[in-house]
């Protein structure tokens, strides 16, 4: 193996930032000591093995390894082999790059074909690798974000009378309603956006693990006292999701407050915990009350029947401006046939 030791140009991308160790898998000592020192200027933690045996080994050992750079020829063990007993058994998501010859397609295309993520050609370049690493831990946090919300959105399910398909009905009526909105309002949503909402819409009734499964799972109909328990759901979820953004930082999560705190906001300002009125609301939250409302309104309850399409239609026309945006009941009216179609595909 070739590694070029070139460090002139690391400088703008010299700090991966990576705290998780990466686990260097390659036979010769003498490439794997340039790898560890190409990565120690990165300020990368070094994991080192000779073959594919000791680093299936030593992944046993530590699971905090989430990244495994590999050469492909080596004894024992080699990286084909390595890469198929890591897809095998692994139980979080390890992202690997493999590095080939530049002129090996064959050797690349296979490798790829097992599970490997990405590759470094021959002479190792240090921007490249610190790149590829870079586009690894990229990916690695985008999983570990998905992990997150679907965890906390299972925790909610569990919880909530609303079983079935409800949080993907609504996941699917947030999309339909979002793009529809960024396709023909100009400037008051981006579709990436309407994609993000849709998908973290899943969260929005998270602060529900807070509510007494007595007041929760109640059959007949709630008391004064018993719907202000039921209300805080709003504040208890938003303080969830704040206390998980000072601790991770995790920028999606202000988009994630914004739903679980204002989705039972009223557009006349009637609704609840702040009583934010019109545009005050965030617009993620505009749109995923009227998905919530209109799942609410066509699903079978423990205290309730399931009302037809029409009947929602009625009650969400003649709410048009006092519950619900009027630029969100117009898109809802132009797309309803979608609605029908998701309502049909996840029916409980």
């Amino acid at each position: 193996m070739e590694i070029n030791h070139r460090l002139t140009l690391l400088d703008p991308y010299k700090r991966a930032d990576i705290d998780q160790p990466v686990l260097v898998v390659e036979d010769e000592i003498s490439q794997r000591m340039l790898l560890r020192n190409l990565l120690e200027e990165m300020n990368i933690n070094v994991i080192e093995a000779a073959n594919g045996r000791e680093a299936l080994e030593i992944l046993k050992r530590k699971a905090d390894i989430s990244l495994v750079l590999t050469d492909l020829t080596m004894p024992e063990l080699d990286g084909f082999e390595l890469i198929k007993e890591i897809r095998a058994k692994e139980l979080s998501y390890t992202y690997i790059i493999v590095i080939t010859a530049r002129r090996d397609r064959k050797a690349l295309i296979k490798a790829l074909s097992l599970g490997a993520d990405d590759y470094v050609s021959k002479p190792v370049f240090p921007e490249e690798l610190a790149l590829r690493i870079k586009d690894g831990q990229r990916l690695q946090r985008l999983t570990s974000h998905e992990y997150l919300i679907l965890s906390m959105a299972k925790l909610a399910e569990y919880r909530s009378p609303e079983t079935g398909y409800h949080v993907e009905r609504v996941r699917a009526y947030c999309q339909v309603l979002g793009l529809y909105l960024s396709e023909n309002y100009q400037n008051l949503i981006t579709n990436s956006m309407a994609q993000e909402v849709a998908r973290l819409s899943v969260l929005h009734d998270i602060g529900k693990v807070t509510v007494p499964d007595h007041i929760l799972h109640k059959p007949g109909p709630l008391t004064k006292q018993e719907f202000e328990i039921i209300k805080k759901h709003t504040v208890n979820g938003g303080k969830i999701i704040k206390e998980l953004y000072n601790s991770q930082k995790l920028q999606y999560l202000k988009l994630v407050y914004e739903i679980v705190m204002y989705h039972h906001e009223r557009y006349d300002g009637k609704g609840y915990p702040a009583k934010l009125k019109g545009e005050e609301i965030p617009l993620s939250a505009r749109i995923v009350s009227l998905a919530d409302v209109y799942d609410a309104i066509t699903s079978k309850r423990c205290y309730k029947d399931a009302a037809t399409h029409e009947k929602a239609k009625e009650i969400i026309v003649a709410e048009k401006g006092k519950q619900f945006d009027p630029k969100v009941v117009d898109a809802f009216l132009a797309i309803e046939d979608k609605f029908i179609e998701i309502a049909k595909k996840y029916k409980d």
